[in-house]
């Protein structure tokens, strides 16, 4: 009995010994987790959408969009949902229904606010309180003005508080101060776009002083459409957008316009951008603590497009899609005509494409010269048959042309701004030929200008020019202030392209033979005559899905590599059926 107690209340106090340790780790566990508990708030963006609802290419469509948005909301509860603009147009679906299924899509992922893009205003800015009350989200631009009362605009606000895991989120929108610009005069008429730095330090102090309604604000974001880009080897970040990083108080950078993926920080300050069309989330993270207070905020990019077909489809957003996909499609799938060759509009300078277009303007208004910009034709067109839903995606502006006589000194003027234009995309033209040197002054790079038939363009001889109504009004800083007779003619552009087509039935692409890099003809005319082996490569066609660094990968080699050998200004963008060649050792 003896033992057998002796041997009971050891058991017992070692029992009591093991209970008070479990007991005392717990509180520290608990004491240990209430210290270290922290909410995660995530603030998720895309950017530059531009119509992309179809699931085509790299663009996830905004089934996949919707899908993956619901997912994350899931995850975490603290989430909000942003655009940084340009949500509208950019596709026949979209164009032709007035941007009706991407407002259904907003609504379905519940964005709460949309920076304002340069082409929110290609269909008027009277548009813009329609899509927001039926999306059920509010445009913010706090540096937009209307020039006669000197007020903001009121179809959008200034800034938008969002309260999240325990802490207020102020975002203030901010437009592109270059809006003017990049889109028809008419469309901005009685609209002043205001200074953004200067804007965003005005409302920046206003919210985090507590002067708004709902009290001052814990984080203030910029919700903006102002361009931003990236050393993908140096991590630097470029563009008008980082100016923002300068500003007080301000917590966080979203970017647009540019299409580039962005993402790091500026004086600490955090900047992201989502690439374009929905292939990639931008995620601006906020870490808060027990107190409500803000451990600190992170950029970073999710590249959706890059498991595409992992991504999960929502029902609901499938369902809309069908809806309009049969709405348009007796439209977007009548055949036109057909193509011989594929029509690149990938290159610098003037493209396959672009000839082609700029040779039918001008054949169509018989004019001496065609100029159009590169940026209005929006992708390449394919080998094979043409519908017109290509025609929409490729044109996708409803600009009409306007003729008029030009000298030929602001010709020259003209076409010089568009080679090798820094800011925009390369202008395209017809009707002359023209030397230039790449490495002279942007605007100055011209060294020689003759018409089509080998005549020199003379510098103080009227010349008619034909070009879209976009650039007459000075988009993309064009000046052709010095035209006379002046022919609005209100001839859709697309229109003229597609009768074109039918007229021909199969078209067939012509090189671009004149436009000449002085160098490269100094060269082959000073140079003996030697024969030169032809380089050891192969060709690899883009298929849809593919990114560089896959078929790097395929052929044992390196993206920088492929982006360096095919001198790709843009790693990151290419395009179903583009052209890759692989260097073979």
């Amino acid at each position: 009995m003896q033992k057998f107690f002796k041997s009971g209340k050891h058991k017992f106090l070692l029992s009591l010994l093991l209970v008070v340790a479990m007991v005392f780790g717990f509180s520290n566990q608990v004491t240990l987790a209430k210290e270290t508990s922290s909410t995660t708030v995530e603030i998720l963006t895309f950017n530059d959408f531009h119509g992309n609802v179809a699931d085509s290419g790299k663009n996830p469509g905004m089934a996949k969009l919707v899908g993956y948005i619901k997912e994350r909301q899931k995850e975490n509860p603290n989430t909000i949902v942003v655009s940084g603009g340009d949500n509208y147009q950019g596709t026949a679906m979209s164009n032709l229904t007035h941007g009706a299924p991407v407002t259904e899509m907003i609504k379905e992922m519940g964005v709460v606010a949309s920076a304002v893009g340069n082409h929110e205003f290609d269909w008027g800015a009277e548009k813009m309180e329609g899509w927001a009350k039926d999306g059920g989200f509010d445009f913010l631009a706090s540096n937009i003005y209307n020039k006669e009362t000197g007020e903001p605009v009121t179809w959008a606000k200034p800034y938008k508080i969002v309260e999240k895991g325990g802490i207020k989120i102020g975002f203030i929108g901010l437009a592109h101060e270059d809006t003017p610009t990049l889109t028809k005069e008419v469309n901005v008429k009685g609209l002043e776009f205001r200074d953004a730095v200067k804007a965003a330090e005005e409302w920046t102090k206003y919210l985090k002083d507590g002067k708004a309604e709902e009290g001052a604000v814990d984080v203030v974001i910029a919700l903006t459409h102002i361009d931003s880009d990236q050393d993908w080897d140096t991590g630097e970040i470029t563009g008008n957008a980082v100016e923002l990083a300068n500003v007080e108080g301000l917590d966080g950078i979203i970017s647009a316009h540019s299409h580039r993926t962005v993402s790091g920080k500026v004086n600490d300050v955090p900047i992201v951008q989502a690439y374009h069309s929905g292939r990639s989330v931008g995620v601006l993270t906020i870490e808060v603590d027990e107190n409500n207070e803000i451990i600190g905020i992170e950029a970073s990019v999710d590249n959706i497009y890059e498991r595409k077909d992992e991504l999960p489809v929502d029902e609901e957003a499938e369902k809309i899609y069908n809806k309009y996909y049969d709405e348009v499609q007796p439209i977007l799938g009548e055949v036109i005509g057909e193509a011989a060759e594929e029509f690149d509009h990938t290159a610098d300078n003037v493209t396959l494409l672009g000839r082609w277009v700029a040779e039918t303007m001008m054949e169509q208004t018989n004019s001496d010269i065609a100029i159009t910009n590169g940026g209005g034709l929006r992708r390449t067109l394919e080998k094979g048959p043409i519908t017109m839903g290509d025609m929409y995606e490729i044109m996708t502006f409803d600009n009409y042309l306007v003729t008029f006589d030009l000298k030929g000194e602001d010709v020259k003027k003209a076409i010089d701004h568009g080679i090798l234009n820094p800011e925009i995309r390369d202008g395209q033209f017809a009707g002359l030929i023209v030397e230039y040197d790449k490495n002279k002054e942007f605007q100055n790079r011209i060294t020689d200008i003759k018409l089509q038939d080998g005549t020199p363009l003379e510098m103080d001889k009227y010349y008619k020019v034909v070009v879209n109504d976009f650039m007459f009004t000075g988009g993309d800083k064009y000046d052709f202030s010095n035209a006379i007779n002046v022919n609005e003619t209100y001839i859709p552009i697309r229109e003229g392209l597609v009768d074109a087509i039918k007229e021909a039935k199969v078209i067939t692409p012509k090189p671009v033979d004149y436009l000449i890099e002085v160098s490269e003809k100094e060269v082959a005319e000073s140079a003996p005559e030697v024969v030169v082996p032809a380089p050891k490569e192969k060709e690899y066609t883009v298929k849809p899905g593919d990114v560089l660094w896959k078929i790097a990968k395929k052929f044992g080699t390196t993206w920088q590599k492929l982006a360096e050998y095919n001198k790709l200004k843009n790693p990151h963008l290419i395009f179903p059926g583009q052209k890759i060649l692989i260097p073979v050792n």
